[in-house]
């Protein structure tokens, strides 16, 4: 519902304020006053494209404004998917800059204009003699007769089972395709993890070959260094340890005379200790190398294989190759898992499929059993609105599922007597159109959650009692929804809870389109003129008077 409404320096409109009513609100005026200023004021809130031409003063910005209490409208899933914050009270404004510059703003959220027309369909139906593409619309057609069904339910099941099929459908041909594509790639990845596999490569595997490669390629010169080592520890003339025992044993002698004499001779043992204890590992070391032979064969070749692996998988170390050989098993083995993953996701999007048809067929039914009677609801509804002769009928065949359902539904209008129903868009004048939408919502505006709906001049071709019926359809939509009408006719004009009237104020050097709420008193002189002309007669201004007696 529109609580308020702010149009400031747009096309002859200075500044406007207003709050409709919650219920009808009827607009008139002269013509020219600036009635359809309005409309295309609120169609740029809508999403319409504007330029600078549409600027009252060209070196002022444009700025309008509207206030909706979206709270029935069940819009928190569009707000999270286009990532606004969503609050029951809704803002939205729409600026343009003498720079031609337009700018969009939900909640103060700058917005794109596709966003915009997106949640401007929700908020607010237009409809006039030139705006009727919504009727040929086909998601608007199955509405209706699912609004009128009463198919929320099932509907909202159906669409879940729907988008879920849909979803797990996708997942089945992604996999499907992964599968296909890894299975070419399969006898490659096999041969490679085997090649890996069979290698039996530790992590620090390659420092400790590089290392003994090494000592086995330099294995005579170790040798030989070992021995001369151990020569000059103990097998030589000068040999380090006799010579310290020697020198050991003269400290024990002279030990006992001072405590600095004891202290050096233990320092001594120590050393002499230790460096018996090289001794022995060097002597140990040195049992230990073999020149050449078959362990220098078997180590260059480890490593050759090593480095050979390196250079095709084009890395420097074993954790690499490790690495790859852990997501080359990976890969084989979603292969090899893969025929049964695919099974069992097809079995499940079988199972959807067949609980989605389940839906589907009930919708059908829903729809089949109650199309008959809509043609008949909207046919006695036309005759009420002065189209005695329409006719209706509402067709219905099977398709493809989709989001809907498996239907299409076509609404076939004949407004003349002898002249077969037909499409829509083909099948009648604005005033005909306008006169059948209003029907339509009139029928659903007691099974469904309307927005606000403007008629704008849909009373064009009609007048007397056929005027005083559109009204009071209007007037009973208004009971659960808002309504705006714009209209000519004095009969509309008394049906509404309130009534705003458009003029235009020349006392100035330029003229400016106003508006304002009119009083009891005001609006039975407006009534008046309306049926009498400006200089209304007594008679004129009882039938005003009588008209708004019957609200």
């Amino acid at each position: 519902m529109l609580k308020s409404l702010s149009i400031k320096n747009y096309a002859l409109i200075r500044q406007l304020d207003i709050e409709p009513s919650g219920h009808l609100n009827i607009v008139t005026g002269e013509t020219g006053a600036g009635k359809s200023i309005m409309l295309g004021a609120i169609g740029l809130l809508l999403g319409h494209r504007a330029d600078t031409k549409v600027l009252f003063d060209q070196n002022e910005k444009c700025i309008i404004e509207g206030n909706f209490n979206i709270a029935e409208y069940k819009l928190q899933k569009l707000f999270e998917e286009a990532e606004l914050d969503y609050d029951e009270s809704c803002i939205i404004r729409r600026e343009i800059s003498p720079q031609n510059k337009s700018r969009a703003f939900v909640n103060d959220t700058p917005v794109n204009l596709d966003l915009l027309k997106k949640l401007g369909s929700r908020l607010m139906d237009v409809h006039s003699q030139h705006e009727t593409l919504l009727l040929g619309d086909v998601d608007f057609q199955i509405g209706i007769v699912d609004a009128f069904a009463g198919n929320e339910k099932i509907l909202n099941t159906y669409r879940q089972l729907y988008q879920e099929h849909k979803l797990q459908s996708q997942k089945y041909e992604e996999m499907v395709a992964m599968a296909d594509e890894a299975k070419k790639q399969l006898d490659y990845n096999t041969f490679q993890l085997t090649e890996l596999s069979e290698a039996s490569l530790q992590a620090g595997e390659q420092e400790k070959l590089e290392e003994d490669l090494k000592r086995l390629e330099n294995a005579e010169d170790i040798k030989l260094k070992l021995n001369q080592a151990l020569t000059i520890f103990s097998n030589s003339d000068s040999a380090v340890l006799p010579n310290l025992q020697s020198i050991q044993k003269l400290m024990d002698f002279l030990g006992p005379f001072s405590s600095d004499l004891n202290s050096l001779k233990e320092r001594l043992r120590t050393v002499l200790i230790e460096l018996k204890d090289i001794a022995a590992e060097i002597e140990n070391e040195e049992s230990k190398v073999e020149a050449g032979g078959e362990n220098l064969e078997k180590t260059q070749g480890r490593l050759s294989k090593i480095y050979q692996l390196q250079k095709k998988h084009r890395v420097n170390k074993i954790e690499e190759l490790l690495a790859i050989e852990e997501e080359l098993s990976t890969k084989v083995s979603q292969v090899l898992n893969l025929d049964q993953e695919i099974e069992a996701l097809g079995k499940k999007v079988e199972a959807l499929k067949k609980q989605m048809m389940t839906e589907a067929e009930s919708l059908s039914k829903t729809r089949k059993a109650i199309i008959e009677k809509i043609a008949s609801e909207l046919k006695g509804l036309l005759k009420d609105v002065g189209i005695p002769d329409a006719s209706i009928l509402v067709q219905m065949e099977k398709t493809e599922a989709n989001k809907t359902g498996i239907d299409k539904i076509n609404i076939l209008f004949s407004a003349n007597k002898g002249i077969a129903p037909q499409e829509l868009k083909n099948a009648a004048s604005g005033g005909e159109f306008s006169r059948l939408m209003l029907c339509i919502k009139y029928i659903l505006a007691s099974k469904t959650s309307l927005p606000t709906i403007v008629f704008d001049e849909i009373d064009t071709g009609i007048s007397g009692e056929v005027a005083i019926k559109v009204g009071k359809m209007m007037k009973h939509m208004s009971k659960r929804h808002q309504v705006v009408a714009i209209s000519h006719l004095p009969q509309i004009a008394a049906q509404g809870d309130t009534h705003y009237f458009v003029y235009k104020d020349n006392s100035s050097t330029r003229a400016i389109s106003k508006i304002k709420k009119l009083s009891e008193d005001e609006r039975i002189k407006e009534i008046a003129q309306m049926i009498g002309g400006e200089k209304p007669s007594d008679t004129a201004i009882r039938n005003a008077k009588e008209l708004l007696s019957i609200r």
